[in-house]
């Protein structure tokens, strides 16, 4: 399966303050809130949605196309994606713009608080995906993933136009959107990507009941953390999946990612949604043991093992079996 990611491609700055947000937030003061947290650490990693998806997919060998707007300090990040299967023949860099910042701090409680920049990914909306399909013979699937606003509604017209499946995975961007445009993004998607708060928030945004939502997709895919993920689609019953447990969360940063990727590489091999989101899972918990969201290494023995140990022998034979091809490391 020939999957365009577009997206975010970001620099990651991540902090960790040793204590816990909640502490510091004052009852009758919070519409003044003015706060400083003294950090412990600073980490400067690769990350942005569609390049952290990416990378797990070629990391898996689906050789991801992918489509998003980077700066004039590209020329590093790109060269590790291509080193890890990634396809960035269609990343528009700028000429004048650096690549989108991600400044993230993460409490005691694996609590965050981010801040974005947007840098050049505002050129994003620039990009064609017709030319994408042109460069690469065509595509099997589009995933659109948070960027710039109006280059997620571009993608998402043009997908449509172009009769190419898509991937609607919003996130952080419904709290930007209108409820025209979440409607937009979602309507007619193949797969719908949103963590349970933002399941909440989509519903807000959209007007729309679950069921409405159910009507409108194919599969609507909700990661609840710890509690593993469900899948919904209209007719059926809730599919739930359990995550997969990670030796010690050392940054939830990226989980989430890892996990689209994941599952999306199942579907490309042929496996069911449910051993899909097994993957999906076991993926994830690798990356909440790492600090960075490409910073993992896929080691097939030790991914079947885990496999094995969350979702039993068959789950990991068949999930290796036609899952797992690659052994690209970060």
């Amino acid at each position: 399966m020939r999957t365009a990611v577009t997206g975010s491609i970001a620099t990651d700055h991540l902090t960790v303050f040793p204590g816990r947000f909640t502490e510091q937030l004052l009852a009758g003061r919070l519409d003044t809130v003015s706060l400083s947290f003294l950090v412990d650490e600073l980490e400067v990693r690769r990350g942005g949605v569609a390049a952290n998806i990416s990378f797990g997919l070629g990391v898996l060998g689906l050789a991801p196309v992918l489509v998003g707007a980077a700066g004039t300090d590209f020329a590093e990040y790109g060269a590790w994606l291509r080193d890890h299967g990634v396809d960035t023949g269609s990343v528009k860099v700028s000429r004048t713009r650096r690549t989108a910042r991600f400044m993230c701090t993460t409490d005691a409680d694996q609590n965050q608080i981010a801040v974005f920049y947007a840098g050049a990914m505002a050129e994003a909306r620039e990009i064609a995906l017709a030319e994408v399909v042109a460069r690469v013979g065509g595509l099997d699937l589009v995933v659109v993933a948070p960027d710039d606003p109006e280059a997620m509604a571009r993608h998402t017209a043009e997908s449509r136009r172009l009769g190419i499946p898509r991937a609607a995975d919003p996130s952080q961007q419904l709290a930007r959107i209108d409820a025209g445009e979440a409607r937009r993004l979602v309507d007619g998607a193949v797969l719908l990507f949103t963590n349970e708060y933002e399941a909440a928030l989509l519903r807000e945004r959209t007007g729309w009941t679950e069921r409405q939502v159910l009507d409108r997709v194919g599969t609507w895919i909700v990661t609840r953390g710890g509690s593993g993920v469900s899948l919904l689609s209209a007719g059926s019953r809730v599919r739930a999946v359990p995550a997969a447990p990670a030796d010690q969360v050392v940054d939830p940063t990226g989980g989430g990612d890892a996990f689209r990727a994941g599952y999306l590489a199942g579907l490309g091999r042929g496996l069911s949604p449910e051993r899909s989101a097994q993957m999906g899972c076991a993926l994830a918990a690798g990356v909440l043991e790492t600090v960075g969201t490409q910073e993992y290494t896929l080691v097939p023995a030790e991914f079947a093992a885990r496999l094995t140990d969350a979702y039993g022998p068959a789950a990991a034979r068949e999930i290796t079996e036609r899952g797992v091809v690659g052994t690209g490391t970060g």
